[in-house]
């Protein structure tokens, strides 16, 4: 059997303009563009902004520091903050964990996608090391008689990013894969409280934890650990939650695809005494995960052609078929999907399920800002292999986006405000000099 025609070459497309990405778009009009000063004036405010909130952080009232934690998570998404991470990296991070400790669900929600938010600003390096060491605690912690979805969620899609940046050994990232299974089997640690785990948690760990095995190949990962998830993930096939299904079905592709499958196979069986017996045939086990294989394929096919029933919105019936279809030609044949995403002019494509796994993760945590890291952050450009389209380089760096500008001309914004009171200081400061000399084209720009 061919490749299929109809394989999914184009079915994520992502236009600069749009509602979500129309603060990062890279098609700017001359009518975006400021003189210099007014971009200066622009990234001084921003940066007051900043620290005002990051200043906010330390107030008592929590609302207070909800809406400093939304500001800062904002700011992160519509620009990469390197020059004022330069100043202020260790005390954001710190204030951040803070609120992962002794906030309420709404703050630690935000405090972790700070976090995650100052990960892929920062890099891969000592600083992104850091974040990791100093929030593996925190979130672990975090976990701890939670019963809030949206907080859980938070805390595992921040424990993704900061180890898939930070993390500098497969040791560190199946630190942090344990940490994601244990929300789901509480028996296998202490981290977290028994209970049974809603579907939204059950479709959170599984794409988490899928997100780092991207990262990993066969020869590392310790058998020990993962022994018997393909069975659970072959459960959760027939959960009767569409998300779980397609989670559980991407990961049990992405399993397939790096090789080592009996170390997701439980080689070894207990016998009725509790003692271990090991398999004295390799032909044996061979055979056990040919015959796991084959179930799967099965469950894959009716998923591809289910009829409804078993979830309500059409879309997402589709999309579940078009998944199951595309892993089912994996499975049969060992064609992954390919995918374009279009980036400011330019395609981004992948051609495996580790890539298509990490593109979902990143574009579903940045939201709006995916577009303004996909253009800017040189780490998402080496993960991906994407190289950006650069048009008018040197008109770029006086540039502003429109949403920016609307912020810009606003009277009523908070933006305008910082910049009156800027404004007002340099009046003070100009006079009894000479008229004009501090006020170059200050009064007079056309935005």
């Amino acid at each position: 059997m061919g490749k299929r025609k109809s394989q999914r070459k184009n079915a994520a497309m992502l236009e600069s303009d749009d509602d979500n990405s129309s603060v990062s778009s890279s098609s700017t009009t001359r009518s975006d563009r400021v003189p210099v000063l007014g971009t200066e004036e622009v990234q001084l405010d921003k940066d007051s902004l900043l620290e005002q909130a990051l200043d906010a952080l330390y107030e008592k009232r929590g609302s207070t520091r909800e809406k400093a934690m939304a500001s800062i998570i904002e700011a992160f998404n519509s620009s990469l903050q390197h020059d004022f991470l330069e100043k202020k990296f260790a005390t954001l991070l710190h204030q951040c964990l803070n609120s992962v400790k002794r906030g309420s669900s709404k703050e630690i929600s935000l405090a972790s996608h700070a976090i995650g938010l100052l990960a892929l600003t920062v890099g891969p390096g000592d600083n992104a090391h850091e974040i990791l060491e100093e929030s593996i605690t925190p979130l672990s912690q975090a976990f701890k008689s939670v019963s809030d979805s949206l907080k859980i969620s938070a805390l595992l899609e921040c424990l993704a990013i900061i180890t898939f940046v930070g993390g500098n050994d497969s040791e560190e990232t199946e630190r942090s894969m344990q940490i994601m299974w244990q929300v789901l089997n509480p028996k296998l640690g202490s981290n977290v409280v028994a209970s049974k785990p809603s579907a939204a948690v059950i479709t959170a760990v599984v794409s988490a934890w899928s997100f780092l095995l991207t990262t990993m190949d066969g020869f590392s990962l310790n058998p020990k650990h993962w022994q018997e998830s393909i069975s659970y993930l072959s459960s959760l096939l027939d959960k009767d939650d569409r998300s779980i299904r397609i989670a559980a079905g991407e990961a049990l592709a992405l399993i397939f695809e790096i090789g080592s499958v009996e170390k997701f196979f439980g080689e070894a069986k207990s016998s009725n005494d509790g003692s271990i017996q090991e398999g004295s045939k390799p032909q044996e086990g061979f055979s056990q995960i040919q015959g796991l294989k084959g179930k799967i394929i099965n469950q894959v096919k009716n998923l591809s052609a289910e009829a409804g029933g078993r979830g309500s919105a059409k879309k997402d019936l589709n999309s579940q078929r078009n998944l199951f279809r595309d892993i089912l030609e994996f499975f049969e044949d060992g064609y992954c999907p390919e995918i374009s995403v279009k980036i400011g002019g330019e395609s981004l494509q992948t051609s495996s399920w580790s890539q298509l796994i990490q593109l979902n993760f990143l574009k579903r945590f940045l939201g709006g800002g995916f577009v303004k890291h996909m253009q800017e952050n040189e780490f998402l450009h080496d993960v991906f292999g994407f190289t950006p389209k650069k048009k008018h380089l040197l008109d770029d760096e006086h540039r502003i986006s429109s949403a920016e500008k609307r912020m810009y001309k606003s009277p009523n914004s908070v933006l305008n405000k910082a910049r009156t009171q800027l404004l007002n200081k340099q009046r003070m400061l100009s006079e009894g000099r000479n008229a004009g000399h501090f006020a170059v084209n200050v009064g007079d720009e056309e935005v």
